[in-house]
């Protein structure tokens, strides 16, 4: 456990210091700013979709170090995707941190999957799926 806890802080510490997806996008064409209310955490998603394919991703905002880490782990497995396998990781990472997903569907997290811990935080759930969240109404709303 120790090892997994150190893998967990070390990749939550890099996204927060030199997060690479947090940054406007020129000529984004879906946008949704995602809230967490009980803690104020804020983010603004910010996709350029073309031919169905995610073609360039960033985020704005504020937040504790899960939401902001979150959301830049999540824009690093759906950029060059289209909606339907970004919908897929949602939905993969929404069923880890309930503790639903087979060793597979973590797997297929890569990064993401150091989020799995989370689920025995209660307080930091809504942390880390703010991001997940915003992306699947971003795409209902479409």
């Amino acid at each position: 456990m120790e090892n997994n806890r150190s893998f967990y802080n070390e990749i939550l510490t890099e996204h927060n210091i030199n997060p690479f997806h947090k940054h406007e996008i020129e000529g984004a064409n879906l946008e949704l700013r995602g809230v967490n209310p009980s803690c104020g955490d804020e983010i603004t998603l910010k996709l350029k979709v073309e031919n169905d394919k995610i073609v360039d991703a960033g985020y704005i905002g504020d937040g504790c170090a899960i939401s902001q880490a979150s959301a830049d782990m999540m824009i690093d497995l759906v950029l060059g995707k289209t909606k339907e396998e970004a919908l897929n990781y949602a939905n993969n990472f929404l069923k880890m941190i309930k503790g639903e997903a087979s060793l597979e569907e973590i797997e297929s997290l890569e990064e993401a999957g150091a989020l799995q811990d989370i689920s025995h935080m209660p307080a930091r759930v809504k942390c880390a799926v703010l991001s997940w969240h915003t992306l699947e109404e971003l795409f209902d709303v479409e």
